[in-house]
């Protein structure tokens, strides 16, 4: 069973990673898993949290590193050192067969902490927004996805690794957006409140 889910991973693997190649994606992707990339989003979440929520905003902005902070050192420090599963681009079955577009890294693959992390804050996101604004659940998947996609695209990641931190995710970001709202309940930070 484990042998026939490894070769399903790797091949869908090499779907993403060398079936949808073209100069398109291999501009855009490394771009899309790049953490610098999205610091324009985070700059704006800050001053959004802020300007329309006040001091609970300051309160959702600590939850959001939180969240981050849960998310990134379980993954990295926890998991991925049980596991200890070699990126597809350090696999030596794997790395001649790769479409690699950016520099492998030495660290281990599973899960993948991108898709922990952005799933984690993805999720804070939607916990916190959904019963106000419900376009906040599509974009934050996408958002997350997106960044998943990229992380298989580009070489460092099997799919497995990016689901695996997908659902890791998401359950950090529930469990931590749950809390959150059980501290400070809707009715107390409508926008405009202080």
């Amino acid at each position: 069973m484990l042998e026939e889910l490894i070769r399903f991973d790797r091949m869908v693997f090499h779907f993403i990673n060398d079936g949808l190649s073209n100069p398109v994606f291999d501009l855009i992707m490394p771009y899309l898993r790049n953490r610098y990339f999205w610091v324009p989003v985070y700059v704006f979440l800050a001053v959004f949290f802020i300007r329309n929520y006040r001091k609970y905003g300051w309160y959702m902005l600590l939850f959001f590193g939180i969240t981050f902070g849960i998310s990134d050192y379980f993954s990295a420090s926890v998991v991925k050192p049980l596991v200890e599963r070699l990126r597809p681009c350090n696999d030596p079955v794997m790395k001649a067969t790769i479409h690699n577009i950016v520099p492998c890294g030495s660290g281990f693959s599973f899960p993948s902490t991108h898709a922990t992390n952005h799933f984690a804050l993805a999720f804070f996101l939607i916990v916190l927004f959904y019963t106000r604004w419900k376009p906040v659940l599509p974009l934050c998947l996408a958002w997350a996805g997106s960044i998943c996609l990229a992380q298989v695209y580009v070489g460092v990641h099997y799919p497995v690794d990016v689901l695996s931190g997908a659902i890791l995710g998401s359950m950090i970001g529930y469990v931590v957006g749950t809390l959150y709202l059980t501290i400070f309940p809707q009715e107390k930070w409508k926008a405009g409140n202080s």
